[in-house]
């Protein structure tokens, strides 16, 4: 069973009602969704689904750097067939990029059904993928972890780092969703 249009209909739902002022942000992906497409589908376009785990432990936030988009990201990826929720498919992202067992990350009270965040981004054409420049509607759930060993997946991964909010390169996160009790305080 893969993640449904309802199912993203629902919990963009509860994000805008958490967050108000934040309808223009993801005034695309409302579109998107308006559309009918499989916005699951990596390969529908302009627009599709990702997930990404927004981890703390010890007042920082894990980072990877991708080795593609040569970025440092939340580790997150792409929604699969096989997820069931887009939570879901954040904490299996987690566990495959970087070897964090998603039974060790813990959400804050609410957080597995509200995102901290859902950014809409660009992404540059992958021709080696057929892939022209396209939309990443990204879900981004809060996780706490403790004494997590960290083992990169080498295919898509060059490196970690655990950054202060400040320092995250997702600007709303490192403007305050971290530090201001937008959820769980680092």
């Amino acid at each position: 069973m893969t993640v449904t249009s309802e199912e993203i209909s629902a919990v963009l739902a509860r994000y805008l009602a958490a967050h108000p002022d934040r309808g223009t942000d993801v005034a695309r992906l409302i579109a998107a969704l308006d559309s009918g497409r499989d916005l699951t589908s990596r390969k529908t376009f302009p627009l599709h689904i990702t997930c990404s785990a927004a981890v703390a432990a010890d007042g920082r936030v894990l980072v990877i750097h991708h080795r593609t988009l040569d970025r440092w990201l939340l580790p997150g990826g792409h929604v699969e067939p096989e997820d069931h929720s887009l939570y879901g498919a954040a904490l299996r992202e987690l566990e495959e990029e970087t070897g964090v067992a998603w039974r060790r990350a813990v959400s804050p009270p609410a957080y597995d059904v509200v995102p901290v965040d859902v950014d809409v981004h660009e992404i540059p054409a992958n021709l080696a993928k057929g892939e022209p420049e396209h939309l990443h509607a990204d879900f981004r759930f809060a996780f706490r972890v403790e004494d997590s060993e960290i083992s990169l997946q080498s295919e898509e991964v060059t490196a970690f780092d655990w950054r202060a909010p400040a320092d995250l390169p997702t600007p709303r996160l490192a403007g305050g969703a971290f530090r201001s009790g937008g959820w769980w305080p680092v």
